[in-house]
């Protein structure tokens, strides 16, 4: 099953230094992802599940301190790995495809890195700034915090990781 694991550069150099990175959090197409996107192709499903753990990524970015200008990027793993290592969470509705995976994930599973591109740092600075007041409700700050969602995220294959760190 195709995974999708927020992370941050932190946790790229961790992969590349190791080998592996700790089990997680993570986001994949679930059945409940499936329900509550029921117009959606397994191509649409995927970049859902992507985008959620882009977003993931914003908030482990929030909890790192004095975080540098270079590394205020989101990062977002793929990897595929057994099903029977995929636990389906809480199916919350506001997060219909957040899934639990068990064991560690090696590079060997990685099958490609997403990253935001240079340009995004302002606006990935800009919501980290906003997250907390969006936590409370202030649509303004909301709004900040989804026009990261501009920014796509790059691609790269998992044997560019030294050139990424």
């Amino acid at each position: 099953m195709r995974v999708y694991l927020p992370g941050t550069i932190g946790l790229l150099e961790r992969l590349r230094q190791e080998g592996t990175v700790p089990a997680s959090t993570g986001y994949a197409v679930t059945e409940a992802l499936r329900a509550w996107y029921l117009e959606g192709d397994e191509e649409e499903l995927e970049y859902a599940a992507m985008t959620a753990a882009a977003r993931a990524s914003l908030r482990l970015l929030a909890l790192e301190p004095e975080l540098a200008e270079a590394r205020t990027l989101r990062v977002v793993l793929a990897a595929d790995v057994a099903d029977s290592r995929v636990v389906a969470s809480g199916a919350e509705p506001e997060d219909p495809g957040v899934i639990e995976l068990t064991g560690s994930v090696a590079l060997a599973d990685i099958a490609s890195l997403h990253v935001d591109e240079a340009g995004a740092r302002a606006a990935v600075r800009a919501a980290l700034a906003a997250l907390p007041a969006a936590g409370e409700g202030d649509p303004d700050a909301g709004l900040a915090v989804d026009a990261v969602e501009d920014f796509d995220l790059l691609w790269y294959a998992s044997q560019e990781l030294r050139d990424l760190v």
